[in-house]
């Protein structure tokens, strides 16, 4: 059985209509921080279940309830969730981590290290700069091979 992820960042407080359609049918979305505002994250979980951290633009009372942080297993698969890449302290082969989700740099960013999926959606936010508006999906199947889908909300 195979189940699909739906991955976004950096949403900075909007969240735009096109994200309920990429996100049809995902059985749970990761928001790696810099959610924005405290009304992104409720129709999300409408979608689906979600796991959601604080990024650095996450101040106030209402981003208190997200932790910096986040280990998650899904579909037999481990996930660490930060917002900012740079601040990764440990090093999650050496865990048992297969993805490691982040965001923060508005530019999305795959890669594969010592076995472990490095995933950073883009930001699916206001644009910056000329950067593209981006998220993510991954299938995650039983010993399938990790291969994100990135889509382009522009």
């Amino acid at each position: 059985m195979s189940l699909t992820i739906g991955v976004i960042s950096d949403t900075h407080g909007l969240l735009r209509p096109e994200v309920e359609h990429c996100f049809a049918g995902v059985s749970h979305i990761i928001h790696a921080g810099d959610i924005g505002a405290p009304e992104v994250v409720e129709p999300l979980r409408r979608i689906a279940p979600v796991t959601a951290i604080r990024g650095n633009v996450d101040r106030g009372g209402w981003a208190k309830s997200y932790p910096e942080t986040e280990t998650l297993r899904l579909g037999g698969h481990c996930f660490y969730i930060l917002h900012d890449l740079n601040a990764l302290k440990l090093v999650p082969a050496d865990l048992g981590i297969d993805i490691v989700v982040s965001g923060h740099s508005h530019r999305v960013q795959i890669s594969t290290r010592d076995g472990v999926l490095y995933l950073n959606p883009g930001s699916a936010g206001p644009r910056r700069f000329k950067l593209p508006i981006t998220l993510a999906t991954l299938e995650l199947d039983k010993g399938g091979p990790l291969s994100p889908v990135i889509h382009d909300l522009g």
